[in-house]
């Protein structure tokens, strides 16, 4: 896909991730049950709604994908896909919403040959918007407007390392960071941490743990544009469309803090 037409899938998605994130922060404001599914994660109306409206959305493009949504694939929902295809989580950080501190997100990311070609991470209740496509680089969007973005290269004060609010292991993270020089460890919500290295803010996101490709791939998606990569933890780079959709344990890194881990 030439980065013309990249650049326009990207702009009308944009609008479809942030009507989404205007009907979360409706239901965010008011009180909502929290139900549990099969998996033992938590559920919202705000996630079911928010779906509803995007995979509206995309069936309203001119171009055409299958679409993979985590509430979908949660009802045995899950189509057919061929090279190109949608992923998509309509609230990640699920538990950061119920928590009301802010850091949840809209993720919408178009896959091409098992790669992030191009995604949208909205954090509508911190009025953010990430953004990026492969051949077009990768931008931040807020209040006072737009600006690209890019990743660091390592600082010699050491790495700054993003770590999950809700998840992780404290011994297996050390194994991970080992022989590493660290300036400092900060806990983040949702996506939002993938960003936040492709900004240029940190350094380093180890994930350790369970998590689906609709929760990577758009930051993914934004991370690669502006420099970065996800790595399994043996150094290779982390692939879209994998049975089951689940992802193994990885590291996003900046431009220089590349993990090849053996």
């Amino acid at each position: 896909m030439q980065a013309s037409e990249q650049a326009a899938i990207l702009e009308s998605i944009i609008p479809i991730a942030k009507d989404a994130g205007d009907l979360i922060l409706e239901v965010y404001k008011r009180d909502f049950e929290v139900r549990g599914k099969d998996d033992a994660s938590p559920v919202t109306e705000a996630d079911e709604k928010a779906e509803a409206l995007i995979l509206a959305g995309l069936r309203k493009l001119q171009r055409q994908f299958p679409v993979v949504a985590e509430e979908a694939h949660a009802a045995g929902k899950t189509p057919e896909i061929d090279d190109c295809f949608w992923l998509v989580d309509p609230l990640d950080g699920t538990k950061e919403f119920i928590n009301r501190n802010g850091e949840f997100t809209v993720n919408i990311a178009l896959i091409e040959h098992g790669k992030p070609l191009l995604g949208v991470v909205l954090a509508p209740a911190l009025g953010q918007l990430y953004a990026g496509s492969r051949d077009n680089g990768a931008f931040v969007e807020d209040a006072t407007g737009r600006q690209l973005i890019e990743a660091r290269g390592v600082p010699i004060s050491g790495l700054d390392v993003l770590v999950s609010r809700s998840h992780g292991d404290p011994n297996a993270l050390e194994r991970v960071l080992a022989g590493r020089q660290i300036n400092s460890m900060v806990g983040a919500g949702s996506s939002l941490k993938i960003c936040l290295i492709a900004a240029g803010k940190a350094d380093a996101y180890p994930r350790l743990g369970r998590t689906m490709e609709w929760d990577t791939a758009a930051g993914d998606a934004v991370l690669r544009a502006a420099g970065g990569q996800i790595q399994t933890l043996d150094g290779r780079v982390l692939a879209y469309g994998k049975p089951g959709y689940e992802n193994p344990d990885f590291v996003a890194s900046g431009a220089d803090a590349f993990f090849a881990l053996t």
